[in-house]
């Protein structure tokens, strides 16, 4: 039968049933002298080989940028620049960021990732630290974690959930003006346990695949192996016909020169190996980079080309030879489309440090799905060192995982605790459906076993590895309805990331596909059908009021007039005060639900909504889009909201930023209903919150914890203000002596 999609499996290794802990990133800070990672406005210091942060009452501007803002106290990063170390004034606010890891492995699409990380502060601090792979919407994953105050090193461990890329950093936002003392820190998942593997070969000698078995000898006849002539030397590097047919590429300043006055890659030069005369390699002869900036990290580069290109989820184990004539020369490493030079994303293979000795690369490269359509691993050779160097190559070598191919049908049943086993996933065969059609049919559960029955499924169109099932799934377009009560309820599907398809019922599920027409039907054939009960929908009455504080802005200059942006959004955010509402359970994505609620404000603001699990814990911008408040007016709010795409592990809460505009601010809401759609006026098949009590509503304000389970209405005596004023109403620092208003109130300082 004519497959639904070109299948070609390119993973690292099958998966056990047992599990074990896989280490993907690890970083002790002593082995630094100072903060090596990109710096995002602030710069933790290095004291004894901790990495130090004194608290957001510091900002830091770059010495060579010969900015206004000086001081006598200069830090310097582990790369030597160096940063002026600056008090910010009064009420410029604590709120500051950095990374405290960068380039974590996280392919293997696990369901959690855990981060440990040996930490103390100088008083307790809850701080949000972002997990992320990129910078678009839905690629940043939020946790709020809590560092205890200790005079000693504590061990404080967090997770994620729904890590979609396949390198990411983490991004610690503390709003406080504490002392955090960062030691180590490691990331891990749990796996299976690895079963033995058999790989293909992609770059032989005669470019036919080779099967080989994990543990043999290498196959010594590479295409890779610069032993063997260019099939076809002529090719250039635009022939999107016959470029992949080079598996070596390179690039040197003023070489290939184009028509704009750049210079084009061309088939890498084969030379003698300087360690072995008989031996041939790979050579980029390295002119010196004068590229202004940080282009002139490419200004010469060196590409391994695959024979084809990659989609999500593929692992691929890479294998290489490498030196240069120098002692040490440290390059970074992008993924490339089809055409060398033609850019994807910033992260391959990570930093490779060539020497003037052989060494030997060995990995495995998970795609995610930012390298989604890659073809070739490029190597920026001068990202720091622009001298002229000879960079060295030599047996260059894909290898990729031989997987089951076809479609596969795996079920879990959520409220009785059976999860998925992929491993153990159906294998559609050819058969009929009711009508007696041909199509291709599956039955998972276990007739007369209920411990078997399941309520959900996920279909793939790979088995072997639980990344790769995962990431080539099929998504049901429209809810499931039993043949048995419907002999034409046929839905349609597309392929979809870790789609689970949720059934009308516990038992015993045969299901039938038909990928000429992408459709599925399933159908009963024993078990206990979801029976659909209506309710009234509910109204919780509280009345919650959250008293925002006045968002972070930056301050006049010395000359009264405005700083850069004091109109605009400021130096604090839109969720430094925030209100939440939230389910009484975890939502699937795509779940239809209705929120219905009062509203009003002291001060007209536009407030925007967020997407969370537990509160605080970030999934996606949007939610029920923006609420608008007018000042001392009660409106009406209700809207359609469907739970989004980018909750693939659920969702809980949605979130209202209170922030959007600088001013304190008094938000009042009352008389909420959240319950999913249904056709019936005034009924619902479930109300996802109570009819009493503050159980579904947690609030939090500038530098404040969130607090869940409101019992009472907020008020002002739980949340004072840190700004303090004259008698002239002028606002004034805390060292200020004399009368001042705080909250409302003179108080003689």
């Amino acid at each position: 039968m004519k497959k639904l999609f070109t299948l070609v499996a390119l993973l690292a290794c099958f998966l056990g049933v047992n599990a074990e802990e896989k280490v993907d990133y690890t970083v002790d800070y002593s082995s630094y002298n100072g903060f090596p990672f990109y710096v995002m406005g602030y710069v933790p210091e290095w004291v004894g080989g901790v990495m130090t942060d004194f608290g957001g009452n510091y900002e830091y501007v770059k010495v060579a940028d010969d900015a206004e803002k000086t001081s006598d106290v200069i830090v310097s990063t582990n790369d030597g620049t160096q940063y002026y170390k600056i008090t910010k004034g009064e009420g410029e606010g604590t709120w500051h960021q950095y990374f405290i890891a960068d380039g974590i492995k996280t392919g293997d699409l696990a369901d959690v990732y855990f981060v440990k990380a040996m930490v103390k502060a100088s008083e307790a601090v809850t701080l949000n630290i972002n997990m992320g792979w990129g910078w678009s919407d839905g690629q940043q994953k939020g946790a709020s974690v809590t560092i205890p105050q200790s005079s000693d090193f504590v061990e404080v461990e967090w997770q994620y959930s729904g890590i979609e890329g396949s390198s990411c950093n983490l991004v610690a936002q503390p709003a406080s003006a504490a002392t955090i003392e960062w030691k180590s820190l490691v990331v891990y998942h749990n796996q299976k346990q690895s079963r033995p593997t058999v790989w293909k070969e992609w770059l032989t000698s005669d470019g036919e695949p080779v099967v080989v078995t994990e543990g043999l000898s290498k196959i010594p006849t590479y295409m890779g192996n610069a032993e063997t002539p260019w099939a076809d030397a002529t090719v250039k590097f635009n022939d999107q016909e016959k470029n992949y047919l080079i598996c070596a590429w390179s690039k040197e300043k003023g070489r290939n020169m184009n028509e704009k006055d750049g210079w084009d890659p061309f088939p890498a030069d084969i030379t003698t190996d300087p360690d072995e005369p008989t031996n041939k390699v790979f050579i980029c002869h390295g002119q010196p980079a004068t590229t202004d900036g940080d282009p002139s990290a490419w200004d010469n580069q060196f590409w391994i080309q695959s024979p084809k290109s990659w989609k999500e989820g593929d692992q691929v184990k890479v294998h290489f030879r490498y030196r240069c004539n120098k002692a040490s020369v440290t390059t970074q490493t992008q993924i490339h489309n089809q055409n060398p030079s033609d850019y994807l994303v910033w992260h391959a293979i990570g930093e490779v440090t060539f020497t003037d000795k052989w060494q030997e690369f060995d990995d495995v490269m998970t795609i995610g799905n930012d390298m989604a359509g890659g073809w070739s691993i490029a190597f920026n050779l001068n990202p720091n060192d622009k001298d002229a160097i000879d960079f060295y190559f030599d047996d260059l070598s894909w290898q990729t995982m031989v997987l089951d191919e076809g479609f596969f049908v795996a079920g879990a049943n959520p409220e009785k605790g059976l999860a998925y086993n992929f491993d153990e996933a159906v294998e559609f065969v050819d058969g009929v459906d009711p009508e007696g059609e041909a199509c291709l049919v599956a039955t998972v559960g276990t007739s007369g076993d209920e411990k078997t029955y399941v309520s959900q499924i996920m279909i793939s169109t790979i088995r072997g590895n639980d990344a790769a099932f995962k990431s080539n799934t099929l998504k049901a377009k429209s809810a499931i309805v039993d043949l048995n009560e419907d002999d034409t309820a046929w839905i349609d599907y597309e392929a979809g990331s870790n789609a689970k398809i949720s059934l009308p019922g516990s038992g015993v599920w045969k299901i039938y596909l038909d990928p000429s027409f992408h459709s599925l039907a399933c159908q009963m054939l024993e078990g206990e059908a979801i029976v659909i009960t209506l309710e009234d929908v509910v109204t919780n009455p509280t009345e919650v009021v959250v008293n925002a504080l006045e968002r972070d802005w930056k301050p006049a200059k010395d000359d009264g007039t405005p700083q850069d942006g004091e109109e605009g959004i400021g130096e604090g955010q839109p969720w430094d005060n925030q209100f939440w509402l939230i389910a009484n359970r975890v939502l699937d994505a795509g779940e239809v639900t209705v929120v219905k609620f009062k509203y009003k404000a002291t001060k007209d603001a536009n407030v925007s909504t967020q997407t969370h699990g537990n509160p605080g814990a970030y999934i996606h911008w949007a939610a029920i889009g923006g609420v608008n408040f007018k000042a001392d007016e009660w409106q009406d709010f209700e809207t359609t909201f469907t739970v989004p795409s980018e909750a693939k592990d659920g969702m809980k809460s949605i979130a209202f930023n209170l922030s959007e505009i600088k001013a304190a601010n008094d938000y009042y809401f009352k008389d909420f209903q959240w319950y999913l759609q249904n056709d019936t006026e005034g009924k619902t098949t479930e109300n996802l919150i109570n009819a009493t009590g503050g159980e579904n509503f947690a609030w939090k304000v500038k530098g404040g914890d969130i607090i869940t389970g409101i019992s009472t209405v907020a008020s002002k005596k739980n949340v004072g203000s840190a700004v303090i004023y004259n008698l002239a109403g002028q606002r004034v620092s805390n060292g200020f002596k004399g009368i001042v208003v705080k909250d409302g109130k003179k108080y003689v300082k």
